[in-house]
């Protein structure tokens, strides 16, 4: 990194660490990402301490938040399966990742601390890292600076960097490039991650295409699902049934005005219906919805929600399993700056898969739709038309799933290539 533009960079971490020390533990997301950092140097300190006489190596995993944490999560059971001597330690970014992390079963779990150089030195001096492995994308400059001085291997697995990343720019290159040359292993999603990756400044002799966990991760859960469990059974029997996913109010209202088109047309159809952020805030405007249409609305585990019309998920966690349910799914994100949510987890399953206009940074949309597997819609009278297309017409639906299995089915293999690119790193 260029030396003014490192000295700008430090100083950015030390306020980030001052604001840690005076930031409320409770509010907005900003707030709750720094004060998360307080104290953060001591509970790594205590578990270096815990393991101060272990000489069995530790394998360091970060993934910035859940989605890149389900991309980790094949690759950290099956190095836990083979190798149960080898310590793991798994680290997180954001907030919305905090309750994930907890239940990866690593022998440790916590934010990662501040791109600081006393904070990759109080980590490092931890952790005794044998290998720092980056789940997608995110690499920290300073931490892999440190962690290459003192012989620590350094990975990136499912690895991508899409065209119109922003890390592309050329300040985000100028942060990252030194980060990304440094780097001991690349295990790329695809070719043309691959050569993106190599232009921001990975060495082409240590990056490969190894391709994407989540297929593996999403594959797995879904022979996992447990149709007679409590959270499924209530909506077991055969109902069509529309599993509409990681939605936004910029979804939901398409959604529930093709909604109001649909359930006339089939009118023992139901929707269940999980945001992404099922605050109070978010909740409450699909219940007055449905109060003022005259729809029968419980939310998930209610009594009635069996019987109901909309069932509304008011928690998290539980959207992986619903789509088991499902006939037909809208995953949400495609009418929303933040971009598609996951597509693959319906795909697991055999359900067609619907998704608003914004899907150009999605590459599993893309396979999904020159597959026949899913298909875009940018309005509500679109929306419409296509779910109840799909409800109706059996041969056409089931056509589209088996597609849009296939697409998950091509992708599997991926955790066991990246568990292997890591291992290699621990033997060298």
């Amino acid at each position: 990194m260029h030396a003014a533009l490192g000295v700008t960079y430090a100083a950015a971490g030390q306020i980030a660490r001052a604001l840690a020390a005076v930031a409320p533990g409770t509010g907005g997301k900003l707030a709750r990402t720094l004060a998360a950092r307080r104290g953060i140097r001591a509970r790594y300190a205590t578990f270096g301490r815990a393991r101060a006489s272990s000489a069995e190596p530790l394998i360091w995993m970060h993934a910035p938040s859940v989605g890149e944490g389900l991309q980790a999560r094949p690759v950290l059971e099956l190095l836990r399966r083979e190798h149960p001597a080898w310590q793991l330690a798994y680290t997180h970014f954001s907030p919305s990742a905090e309750r994930f992390a907890a239940s990866i079963g690593t022998e440790f779990a916590d934010y990662l601390p501040f791109d600081t150089a006393g904070d990759a030195r109080a980590a490092l001096d931890a952790l005794r890292p044998a290998a720092l492995v980056f789940s997608k994308l995110d690499v920290w400059p300073v931490l892999v600076e440190h962690a290459a001085r003192r012989g620590v291997r350094t990975a990136l697995i499912s690895a991508t960097l899409p065209p119109g990343s922003s890390r592309r720019s050329s300040l985000a290159a100028a942060i990252l490039r030194d980060a990304y040359r440094r780097l001991d292993a690349v295990g790329a999603i695809d070719a043309g991650d691959a050569e993106r990756l190599v232009q921001l400044g990975v060495r082409p002799g240590v990056i490969g295409v190894t391709g994407d966990t989540r297929y593996d991760q999403v594959h797995e859960r879904a022979g996992r699902a447990d149709r007679a469990s409590p959270l499924l059974a209530p909506f077991a029997g055969g109902r069509p049934t529309l599993v509409a996913g990681s939605t936004w109010p910029a979804d939901e209202r398409p959604l529930l005005d093709a909604w109001t088109a649909v359930r006339g047309q089939a009118r023992d159809a139901r929707l269940i219906l999980a945001p992404h952020e099922p605050t109070e805030a978010h909740l409450e405007p699909v219940e007055r919805w449905a109060a003022a249409a005259g729809v029968q609305l419980a939310r998930l585990g209610a009594p009635g929600a069996a019987d109901a019309e909309v069932v509304l998920v008011d928690r998290v966690g539980v959207l992986g399993e619903l789509y088991a349910v499902a006939t037909v799914a809208y995953v949400g994100g495609g009418f929303h700056a933040a971009g598609l949510h996951s597509v693959l987890e319906p795909a697991a399953f055999g359900v067609p898969v619907l998704f608003g206009p914004r899907h150009e940074m999605s590459r599993d949309a893309d396979l999904l739709l020159k597959s026949g597997g899913g298909a875009t819609t940018d309005s509500a009278a679109a929306l419409a038309a296509r779910i109840g297309e799909w409800l109706r017409d059996t041969a056409a639906r089931e056509r589209a799933g088996r597609a849009a299995r296939e697409v998950v089915h091509a992708g599997l293999g991926a955790a066991r290539r990246s568990a292997d690119l890591v291992a290699a790193l621990v033997r060298l």
